[in-house]
């Protein structure tokens, strides 16, 4: 049938160039890492086996940047979302890697329904799973049909992107798959849920409604906050990680939903900017949050623990992964030179023009509304910079909170290459920031259509505020801190040439004999924000106490938790609905092979009908 005739035909644009470049930067140092990471974890054989998945895992995610036909498209895509079910779930020894596997590929595959849902009404307009014929179709289609695709396109890669709500695949899939996998999936994976909304969404089917624009920028700006405000309440290394990844993909679904809105409010200088500043965080991202993740598997196997609570210290056992991890919590945090300042800002920028430029009189709800994002972007920045301070302080920093931390050590260079050319690159991404984002204005003008737009960009002719434009030097940013860090040392060795150094404990107000457990705690150190958040986190605790006798207790367990939004008041609540129905639904269950083969007659009859009619 040639509704079921795949073309294979690949197509290379800027738009899928751009995403090959940013799959193979996480891939290839992850590939390496890998070599190294799995050494003494896993048996001979099942390591050859995890690197072959690992191959076509890649392999499949390039396929999908690249395929010009949806029924291609969807074949890699599930090959995609197959191939990094059994890498999760490479550890199926462990429960947790189980279930993390069982929800990661549920939701995966709910999202695809939708995708495969708003491709099927697309083939049924056009006639044809071709993209440049589904395109011209989209020029005609109704505006009702359109909104229904753009939801499902919405919906679909929504989930693989991880944004609220769609996001609860993340933090179980995340932290239970080897540490390589953790970052190729955040680093690269998760992006492609990104790639397919600007392919379908604006590029095929045209953002043609403000509001969907809108609806964007809501979805992204809760991720962004709720993300990093789970993340910063989380002691577990890996899944602190994956929920600021739900907010990393938020801010990067700002500038995608930011570009929908300055669109069709007709302001391209400002939907380029908007995409252009998505583009260069997907990139950034895409190289410190592989850093983050290739560090983390090395605490992991160096201390047998992701447990931050029981970490500690290791920046005198492990210091190249303790400077690497260092470099990449700067660049998360949005800190300068580093790179995730420079699309962080240009984010920021975005949202803040449109709240200046746009005509009050015209959309004066508008201009509240960006002022609010921008605002909601300002405070996830901060809470980024205390939850990284928190993860490195306490991972690395003061003394070892257990036997474990003290096992840390760093490892061969099949390990440390990867992250040192990882760091590397967060500070070129920082450092030269003004050609990589002349090519990616570049990259958005030829999706847009606005070349002018884009080259006025990289002019520097955009007024980003009433008083000043675009420009950013970023070798100067360090050739001055430089400077001044230079002549800063040479004034202190001069005043202090004369004076003796001693070196002692740190003061502890007299009480000699100070050991780990007085230190502070990544629970205590959330203490405060947790309470600040406390309608959001609705957070509650577990104490256990363990007695010699009914007078004397000899230990207490504390632990507190916070609730999870949207598992236990939407996702719980569908599941018992789906469970009670289940069970009503079951009495046709009589175990009569008689009755399932007239059931399977019915269905086909079914299908006949459903195919002759369309």
């Amino acid at each position: 049938m040639d509704f079921l005739t795949v073309d294979w035909k690949l197509s290379f644009d800027s738009l899928s160039i751009f995403f090959g470049v940013v799959i193979l930067l996480v891939a290839l140092p992850s590939a390496l890492y890998s070599t190294g990471y799995m050494k003494g974890l896993y048996s001979r054989g099942r390591a050859s086996f995890a690197q072959i998945l690992l191959f076509f895992f890649v392999i499949s995610m390039l396929l999908v940047v690249f395929s010009a036909n949806a029924l291609f498209f969807l074949l890699a895509w599930e090959a995609m979302s197959l191939l990094s079910y059994f890498l999760v779930t490479l550890d199926s020894h462990e429960e947790k890697a189980v279930n993390a596997g069982l929800i990661y590929v549920l939701m995966t595959h709910i999202g695809t329904a939708f995708i495969t849902t708003a491709f099927l009404i697309l083939y049924f307009y056009s006639g044809s799973f071709d993209f440049i014929l589904m395109k011209e179709t989209c020029l005609n289609l109704p505006l009702n049909i359109k909104t229904v695709i753009f939801l499902c396109f919405l919906i679909g890669f929504g989930t693989k992107a991880g944004l609220v709500p769609f996001h609860i695949w993340l933090p179980y899939a995340h932290p239970e798959a080897p540490s390589h996998i953790s970052s190729i999936m955040s680093g690269a994976m998760i992006k492609l849920g990104v790639y397919g909304f600007i392919r379908f969404v604006i590029y095929i089917l045209g953002a043609s409604e403000l509001w969907w624009g809108n609806l964007v920028l809501v979805i992204a700006g809760v991720s962004a906050v709720y993300g990093i405000l789970y993340a910063l309440m989380e002691k577990d290394l890996k899944k602190m990680l994956a929920y600021s990844s739900i907010e990393n993909m938020g801010i990067i679904m700002l500038g995608v939903g930011g570009y929908m809105v300055f669109l069709n409010m007709q302001f391209p200088l400002l939907a380029v900017l908007s995409l252009s500043a998505a583009l260069y965080h997907i990139i950034n991202h895409a190289i410190f949050k592989t850093l983050l993740f290739l560090c983390s598997g090395v605490v992991l196997k160096a201390c047998g623990t992701k447990n931050m609570e029981k970490l500690g210290g290791l920046i005198k056992l492990m210091p190249v992964t303790a400077f690497c991890f260092l470099i990449g919590a700067l660049a998360i945090s949005a800190i300068p030179p580093f790179n995730g300042f420079v699309s962080e800002w240009l984010m920021l920028q975005s949202l803040f023009s449109g709240a200046v430029s746009v005509p009050a009189e015209l959309f004066g709800k508008m201009k509240v509304f960006l002022a609010l994002l921008a605002g909601a972007l300002a405070l996830t920045g901060g809470l980024a910079a205390a939850c990284f301070v928190k993860a490195f302080g306490i991972s690395f920093l003061a003394l070892p909170r257990s036997k474990k931390a003290e096992a840390g050590k760093d490892f061969d260079w099949t390990m440390k290459t990867p992250l040192i050319f990882l760091s590397s690159l967060t500070l070129l991404f920082g450092i030269f920031a003004a050609p990589v984002f002349k090519l990616l204005a570049k990259i958005t003008a030829d999706i847009s259509g606005f070349k002018s737009a884009g080259s006025e960009l990289t002019s520097g002719l955009l007024s980003l505020s009433p008083q000043g434009t675009f420009h950013f030097n970023g070798l100067l940013l360090v050739l001055l801190v430089l400077a001044v860090s230079i002549i800063v040392y040479i004034i202190v060795r001069i005043i202090s040439r004369e004076r003796s150094v001693t070196y002692g404990r740190t003061w502890d107000c007299g009480y000699y004999g100070l050991t780990a457990r007085n230190q502070y705690t990544a629970t205590g150190f959330s203490k405060p924000l947790r309470m600040a958040f406390n309608f959001i986190l609705r957070p509650y605790k577990k104490t256990e106490k363990v007695r010699d006798s009914y007078y004397h207790v000899k230990s207490f367990k504390y632990e507190i938790f916070t609730k999870q939004l949207f598992t236990e008041y939407f996702y719980s609540p569908i599941i018992k609905r789906l469970f009670s129905f289940s069970e009503s639904i079951r009495k046709i269950q009589y175990g009569s092979i008689h009755l399932y083969i007239g059931y399977i007659f019915l269905a086909v009859i079914f299908l006949i009908i459903f195919l002759k009619r369309f």
